[in-house]
């Protein structure tokens, strides 16, 4: 078969990766992949977006199957395209129709649905310029700190996390005023819950689910998670505090729940499904939904199943599901971010990658390169994911960080603490 991986991240090259793997697989095409896909599959320079050129290719090269890594064509509709169009429709496409992929692309429709299905969240309310005072007045019974979310997505710059009851009430007028432009014409206003976080993954076909394993990731850019809001600067799993107990609460309050309230709204839905939780007291919570895999979490927890992904997504294009096997391996795996100097602000591109052949017992998933003649130079913020097992955490880490040492590239950066607070646990 072949398969067309749509996306150009870290997670598309740990997806292409693992889906080499499978005996299932003949061509694989990644679009428009990276510096790192292109070494294992066939890079087609295609915008995620762009749903007519995906549908020639998808017709010229004769895939079989689609999988899309990012949300954005999830969220634009990407899946409903392929379903309305004669000569598409019977391919599968591992990812949720339009209104599935809502859960993530307004937080306000995710809200509505968990409150729904009584699967445990925070307290919140939406605020609109046409019920401001109302959103402020809830804002004011709320205990600092407060939590602003913009509705759509916002390239993960779209929650605000703020001290200060008067700055609060400032920052729901700017964004309704367009701080983060449509995205916020509507902000999610909640209540404030302090505990640990973890990401849950499940894929389902809309029936039955599969759990994969579970991670950490850490998105502030500075030590002790402090600074600015990343797409991710690395990765841990399993997570300790996840255990067999946690996980049966996340499984019997959030991940049934959620699967069968989409059965119940007759939502559709064929594909991954990540859960944002955080641990209060041992108790989960869901702060956020995702319609596909995390990234750089997949660069971890890809490491640590055995399985045959493809044999996997035929279980959710079939509806079968339930017959497909999954297997995880017990090992630890660490993900540690490379990162261009200046990143998630102002960052330069384009210089070049070094010492890459030199790293030894870690996996290299690209995440922002490209090639440039016979060198790979830098095209993005998140430059590299450097991914490694181990028995334990510290040993999947320490491999991991030794690696990352030894690549170059001008202004790298890379947070030496990954773990500091599950270590001490």
């Amino acid at each position: 078969m072949n398969i067309l991986i749509i996306g150009s991240g870290g997670r598309e090259h740990a997806f292409a990766w693992k889906i080499r793997q499978s005996p299932k697989i003949d061509q694989l095409f990644i679009a428009p992949g990276n510096a790192g896909t292109s070494e294992i599959g066939t890079n087609i320079e295609i915008g995620v977006t762009d749903f007519p050129a995906i549908r020639n290719l998808v017709l010229n090269k004769h895939i079989g199957m689609v999988l899309v890594g990012p949300e954005v064509p999830l969220v634009e509709g990407i899946h409903d395209f392929f379903l309305a169009d004669e000569l598409l429709k019977d391919i599968p496409v591992i990812g949720p129709a339009r209104q599935g992929a809502m859960l993530e692309g307004s937080k306000d429709f995710a809200k509505q649905f968990m409150i729904r299905h009584g699967i445990p969240t925070a307290a919140y309310f939406s605020v609109t310029k046409d019920n401001v005072e109302e959103g402020i007045s809830f804002l004011r019974s709320l205990k600092a700190p407060y939590v602003l979310k913009a509705d759509g997505l916002a390239a993960g710059k779209g929650v605000l996390i703020i001290d200060g009851l008067g700055e609060a009430e400032q920052s729901v007028r700017d964004m309704l005023d367009g701080m983060f432009g449509q995205a916020s014409a509507t902000v999610v206003i909640e209540e404030f819950l302090s505990g640990i976080e973890c990401s849950v993954f499940a894929i389902t076909d809309g029936k039955d689910y599969k759990i994969l394993p579970v991670a950490k990731d850490y998105k502030r850019i500075g030590e002790g998670d402090t600074g600015l809001n990343t797409g991710g600067m690395g990765a841990i799993s399993p997570v300790p505090f996840a255990d067999e107990a946690f996980m049966k609460k996340v499984e019997e309050r959030v991940i049934i729940p959620t699967v069968h309230g989409l059965q119940q709204d007759g939502i559709q839905y064929k594909g991954f499904i990540f859960f944002g939780l955080i641990s209060v007291d041992s108790e989960p919570f869901v702060i956020e939904y995702n319609v596909r895999m995390g990234d750089p979490e997949t660069e971890a927890v890809i490491l640590r199943i055995k399985s045959d992904l493809v044999d996997l997504f035929e279980g959710v294009a079939q509806g079968n599901l339930s017959d497909r096997h999954i297997d995880i391996d017990p090992a630890c795996a660490a993900t540690v971010m490379l990162v261009a100097g200046g990143y998630p602000g102002e960052y330069k591109k384009g210089d070049v990658i070094t010492d890459m052949d030199k790293t030894s017992g870690s996996i290299l998933f690209h995440s922002g390169t490209r090639n440039k003649g016979n060198e790979i130079v830098t095209n993005g913020g998140r430059v590299i994911a450097v991914s490694s097992k181990g028995k334990d955490i510290e040993e999947a880490l320490n491999l991991s960080y030794k690696n990352a040492s030894t690549i170059k590239f001008n202004n790298k950066f890379f947070r030496s603490d990954l773990g500091f607070d599950l270590l001490k646990k």
